[in-house]
């Protein structure tokens, strides 16, 4: 313990004792220069500076010591501030040491309630909520995921976020399997309402009929302006695109 003290405080700035040397001298040399003020001082401690120096051991006159107690102070105070506005560095730690994350670094990020989550991996969560108490921890919760046909996106992804119930979704599903893999769950055991639009088949879709919301039949000022929206896709059957709302 006492060589890191040794280490963290006494050798940085035993580099302060060559200073307070420097301007100790420095204050020598001022108070022998010849002149009475400042201009005419500076001038003759161009003369004082070689017999200031001449002598290693540094005086007891108490105007030398403030002078060079002042000046090294003065130069600490600055390198000080000039630390504390530079980047952020990392002591003592080499290049090529990053890391993985691991499960600790994560917690911040997590909520302590398993299905207020959104799973990523085995042990990294991102909580749902999108004003932590630390705003620092507050992440984007967008996911692209990228995956060939087979791979696991739906089975491995998406159906783990659907089972977590903790927001409204609203899923594409070209092949159409999502809803019986969560349909049941989503609707029996956390009691969420579930629509269901299928263009493909109509008898499993939910229907939307505008003209069935006039009070009475046979006004309908939307049709009467577009005559021909029922006349048009009409295939082998005859039916017209109103008959399958």
């Amino acid at each position: 313990m006492r060589k890191d003290n040794i280490r963290k405080y006494i050798l940085p700035n035993i580099y302060y004792l060559f200073v307070l040397w420097v301007c100790l001298k420095a204050g020598t040399a001022c108070r022998l220069a010849t002149g009475v003020d400042l201009p005419h001082k500076l001038v003759g401690m161009t003369a004082a500076l070689g017999p200031a120096f001449a002598d290693f051991a540094p005086g007891l006159n108490p105007f030398d010591w403030l002078v060079g107690i002042a000046g090294a102070t003065g130069i600490r105070l600055l390198i000080y501030c000039k630390a504390k506005k530079a980047r952020k560095f990392r002591p003592d730690a080499e290049y090529g040491s990053a890391r993985w994350g691991g499960p600790k670094d994560i917690v911040p990020f997590a909520a302590p309630r398993f299905e207020n989550n959104v799973i990523l991996t085995k042990t990294e969560f991102l909580t749902t909520n999108t004003r932590p108490k630390n705003p620092a921890n507050a992440r984007n919760l967008n996911a692209c995921v990228i995956g060939s046909s087979g791979s696991g996106k739906t089975r491995f992804w998406l159906t783990p976020q659907l089972l977590q119930a903790h927001s409204s979704y609203v899923v594409v599903d070209p092949k159409g399997g999502v809803l019986s893999q969560v349909g049941y769950f989503l609707q029996r055991k956390k009691g969420d309402r579930i629509k269901v639009f299928n263009s493909i088949d109509f008898s499993k879709s939910m229907h939307y009929n505008p003209p069935g919301l006039y009070p009475q039949r046979g006004r309908h000022p939307e049709i009467r302006q577009c005559p021909d929206l029922q006349h048009q896709g009409r295939g082998q059957g005859g039916r017209s695109v109103l008959d399958k709302i």
